[in-house]
């Protein structure tokens, strides 16, 4: 390989062409959003991840038209933008659901079930790891531990939780995407496309109704040890993995 003044990639002997351009009334509208981002930061390249996402809003994933946009509007290579776009796994190389359905399949998650969920949903859904169904509503795939393992197994649906999840509940969930009806996460802001998420992932308003109420918070499992060191709760259940109570722990550690 060796690259163009541009920094575009060119295999020897098969040049690549130019990477198309958004339409005209797609660009500007991208413009006047990337430089409301642009302004937010001393040095206007620190903008571009932001905008890799402004770039996803608009067609759900990166392509090389979105790849194009970030290089001239920062000033950089194609080249650059790209080792960026293809490193961190929140950025996408091709098309994508609506929805996209992250099966968590970490340690934790993988004992509790989440192996026997995200095989039973590749099963359900007739698609792969990082596949999406022929009507482009759901793409599915395991993602790495999302830092919830108090409420495993658990799947993500465009960064939204749901907890404590079987493989009956999570092809009921996919279930209700693909029919289009409503789905409310276990907890944090109501669900929107991924397109909206990665619109809200570029910095601008999170217009969903109790959103900024609802996200950012832990939940009740993840703060039984923060209210026993505040003195606030002196008992905590001990939950079995199958959910029957096995009594309760004392502040003492005794049962």
């Amino acid at each position: 390989m060796t690259a163009n003044p541009t920094g575009q990639g060119v295999s020897l002997g098969m040049p690549q062409l130019p990477a198309p351009d958004f339409p005209a009334d797609v660009r500007a509208r991208l413009e006047a959003d990337a430089a409301e981002v642009i302004a937010r930061y001393p040095d206007s390249r620190s903008a571009l991840l932001p905008l890799l996402h402004l770039t996803q809003s608009e067609e759900g994933h990166v392509s090389r038209t979105g790849i194009r946009f970030c290089a001239e509007v920062l000033g950089l290579t194609t080249a650059e933008v790209t080792a960026v776009a293809t490193f961190y796994t929140m950025y996408r190389r091709k098309p994508s659901g609506d929805y996209q359905v992250g099966v968590c399949t970490n340690t934790l998650c993988a004992v509790m079930g989440g192996d026997a969920i995200f095989d039973e949903l590749k099963q359900h859904l007739g698609v792969g790891n990082n596949e999406t169904t022929p009507d482009g509503k759901v793409t599915l795939e395991h993602i790495e531990c999302n830092a919830a393992c108090d409420y495993a197994p658990v799947v993500m649906v465009n960064w939204e939780f749901f907890d404590n999840q079987t493989p009956e509940s999570a092809k009921a969930l996919v279930d209700d995407l693909l029919a289009g009806r409503p789905v409310e996460p276990t907890r944090g802001a109501p669900l929107c496309t991924y397109k909206e998420t990665a619109r809200i992932l570029a910095g601008f308003p999170d217009e969903r109704e109790g959103a900024v109420a609802a996200s950012g918070g832990a939940g009740p499992a993840s703060l039984i040890g923060l209210r026993i060191a505040r003195g606030e709760s002196p008992h905590a259940p001990v939950v079995h993995p199958r959910g029957e109570a096995r009594g309760e722990t004392t502040t003492e550690g005794g049962e």
